[in-house]
């Protein structure tokens, strides 16, 4: 249950684990580029979820509430299923700068196990961890694993025209007790079936593929233009096959 769990949510939950300590990126890893970018409306968002974990399935919910306004921003989520009741809860709240969303601190919590938070000290330029003696330093861009689906939110509303098939997006990404580069690649343009409420609607489909070699997880989200290209689906699927898959049922504007 608790492996399952680690998958369900890169924008509600991507777990890592932790290790001793590391040198800081090679600046090859550590991407900084300021990109236009649009910041969606404030909403929240609502999705199911089903899962396969060992054989058997799950199904539950989730909740986001993503707010932005007056150079800030903050985004909370959490996951229940039947029986078992809140699995995760994450937050990330920080400012809007030239690069886009900035963070101050990103919040983990899972089920039976003691938060853990990642710390964006601006003025140190120092990314720290509550859980760990890691750090790495701040060159601008930077993000959590809550915060990166909506930067990249806010980079496709803002280039529509270079967010084509084929073409890359890489990030500096902060997790519970370290950070990686990431990079997204668009596959291309798909209709998913959402919610009853929503219906069948035209997606962008972007991945996020582990590096060879490693054990992370495969995140695959779904982005509709017509709903101000909030995220419709997501799936995580780890390295031996189960998965996560969250769904969008409705979108509340705030």
């Amino acid at each position: 249950m608790n492996k399952m769990w680690k998958l369900a949510g890169a924008s509600l939950l991507l777990a890592t684990t932790m290790a001793a300590h590391a040198a800081p990126a090679a600046d090859d890893e550590h991407p900084s580029q300021v990109r236009p970018f649009n910041l969606p409306p404030s909403a929240d968002l609502a999705y199911s979820i089903s899962a396969r974990q060992r054989g058997f399935t799950l199904n539950g919910d989730a909740t986001l509430s993503w707010r932005q306004g007056e150079g800030k921003y903050t985004i909370n989520t959490d996951s229940r299923v039947a029986l078992l009741g809140k699995l995760t809860e994450n937050r990330s709240q920080g400012t809007i700068d030239s690069f886009g969303l900035a963070p101050n601190e990103y919040y983990d919590k899972r089920f039976r196990k003691d938060p853990v938070t990642a710390s964006f000290d601006r003025e140190a330029k120092t990314i720290s961890f509550s859980d760990g003696k890691k750090s790495y330093p701040i060159k601008g861009g930077e993000q959590d694993r809550v915060s990166i689906s909506w930067q990249l939110v806010a980079l496709a509303r803002a280039a529509r025209d270079k967010f084509r098939t084929g073409s890359e997006w890489d990030f500096f990404v902060v997790g519970p007790h370290d950070a990686d580069p990431w990079t997204f690649r668009v596959i291309g343009r798909e209709k998913v079936q959402a919610g009853a409420a929503i219906g069948t609607v035209d997606t962008v489909h972007v991945l996020r593929e582990p590096p060879p070699g490693t054990k992370d997880q495969t995140l695959d989200i779904w982005l509709a233009p017509s709903l101000e290209w909030y995220p419709v689906k997501l799936r995580f699927v780890d390295n031996e096959r189960d998965y996560v898959e969250q769904t969008l049922e409705k979108i509340t504007k705030r």
